[in-house]
């Protein structure tokens, strides 16, 4: 059920999408391939009893190498503030980018709560393991070098895939992830994803749960794996999606430009995607 904007906001008329409970993860903010313009937007836009950010939410890695930060970061992170004191239940599972938060497991920041993971239990009974996934990464947890060399080749891929992308914008084309292309046919990555998934699977029949929630490998996804669902809630610097639990307990991956249709007020067109959708830079601003 939507409701109203309220007149006192700092934004226009619009219908909020209600659910039960969200799942965001892999935002990423203090880079500048984070698309917190979109983000914000989403939060805006979307109401939950739960909240649940699954990790990398703040790229401590790309901090500590550059220091980045945009004010709409801050806006990012003021309106979740906002809406854990509003009443929304909060959980914070901090991942490999933000692990300086697990030092504080167990605390609450703003009514925001840290913990390692949770288990959460839908409208419909299903008991889901949520974490972020980086304890399952063979890479992460056993060659630290390596997944930090990855980062870095990640980050000049979204470098390039910008300026490949400005390109095709003015060629007409449509937007293309040259990222995406490469797990996707890369037989190791294709492995990798898949050894993954299957390794998070096994954990959730382990403990007799019914299910998974995670992140950090920046690819939504729904299934069951022998008889286990896994659910991965994407990202928000190319897929921008969020996992979404409906009052009747019904889980589906929705995206920002399904927010967008869907929210847009019986006064008010469904605004246009911003021109970084296509991860190109916003104003950005370096300290």
């Amino acid at each position: 059920m939507a409701e109203r904007e309220s007149e006192f906001d700092d934004t226009p008329l619009f219908a909020r999408l209600k659910f039960r409970t969200i799942w965001i993860s892999d935002t990423h903010l203090g880079t500048p391939g984070c698309q917190s313009r979109a983000l914000l937007e989403f939060l805006r836009r979307t109401e939950s009893d739960y909240l649940y950010l699954v990790g990398d939410i703040i790229d401590g890695w790309q901090l500590k190498r550059r220091w980045y930060w945009h004010q709409l970061h801050n806006d990012v992170l003021q309106k979740v503030l906002r809406k854990a004191r509003k009443g929304t239940a909060v959980v914070y599972i901090p991942g490999n980018h933000d692990e300086a938060a697990r030092h504080y497991l167990g605390l609450a920041f703003g009514g925001i709560v840290i913990r390692d993971e949770a288990i959460h239990t839908t409208a419909r009974g299903q008991r889901l393991l949520v974490t972020h996934g980086d304890f399952f990464d063979g890479v992460v947890q056993c060659a630290r070098w390596l997944a930090l060399l990855g980062d870095v080749m990640y980050a000049f891929t979204l470098r390039l895939n910008r300026h490949l992308n400005t390109l095709r914008g003015r060629l007409g084309l449509p937007y293309w992830s040259l990222s995406q292309y490469l797990k996707h046919r890369v037989k190791n990555a294709v492995s990798y994803i898949g050894a993954f998934e299957e390794a998070l699977a096994r954990e959730a029949r382990r403990r007799g749960l019914d299910g998974v929630v995670c992140g950090h490998i920046h690819r939504a996804e729904i299934r069951e794996i022998d008889g286990i669902l896994y659910c991965n809630d994407g990202d928000w610097v190319e897929s921008l999606t969020a996992l979404v639990e409906t009052a009747e307990g019904e889980l589906r991956i929705l995206n920002w430009h399904e927010v967008l249709a869907a929210s847009a007020g019986p006064d008010e067109a469904p605004p246009a995607a911003p021109a970084h959708t296509a991860n190109e830079p916003e104003l950005a601003m370096d300290y």
